[in-house]
């Protein structure tokens, strides 16, 4: 299954409509994560449009995201994966032993607020934050993150510029 990972897309101010670059991702997805600070719902109606959507709220959600039906965290499986996902996990330091605490059953948590690219792994576990696609802040790029999962196993975990 083609995943694709977004975060902290923040509309209108940096999301005025899909981006080309992200689009093509989008294409090929068969889920999309958008793990919050979407800013506005119709961003995940748009999201829709492509893929199944799973998004959580962020910090800079508004109750019409909440209302769409964006959690604080979700818990579920992805093709027989474990997966969990939450706006903010917190500082850098010590941050996959906390996400162990937190999500104990999953093998996969997907976090953003950052808008710093991550994906550690330790132990079968891996905290993966795809970054921003619109709101690099201090990074070199625009990114999002692609998943391809089978069987319970992530086959392959990609960050990717898309700016």
């Amino acid at each position: 299954m083609r995943v694709v990972v977004l975060s902290d897309t923040h509309a209108p101010r940096f999301w005025k409509r899909c981006p080309p670059a992200v689009a093509r991702h989008l294409r090929s997805a068969e889920l999309i994560l958008h793990a919050g600070d979407v800013c506005v719902a119709p961003v995940l109606e748009e999201l829709a449009q492509y893929a199944p959507v799973v998004a959580v709220c962020g910090n800079n959600d508004g109750p019409d995201v909440v209302a769409w039906g964006a959690p604080e965290t979700v818990e579920g499986e992805i093709a027989g994966l474990p997966f969990a996902m939450v706006h903010d996990s917190g500082q850098k330091a010590g941050r996959m032993a906390r996400m162990r605490r937190r999500f104990p059953g999953a093998r996969l948590v997907v976090f953003g607020h950052s808008h710093i690219p991550w994906d550690e792994e330790e132990d079968g576990v891996r905290v993966f934050n795809p970054g921003s696609p619109t709101d690099k802040r201090r990074q070199p790029q625009g990114t999002l993150g692609l998943l391809d999962v089978e069987d319970g196993v992530v086959l392959d975990a990609r960050i990717v510029p898309v700016s």
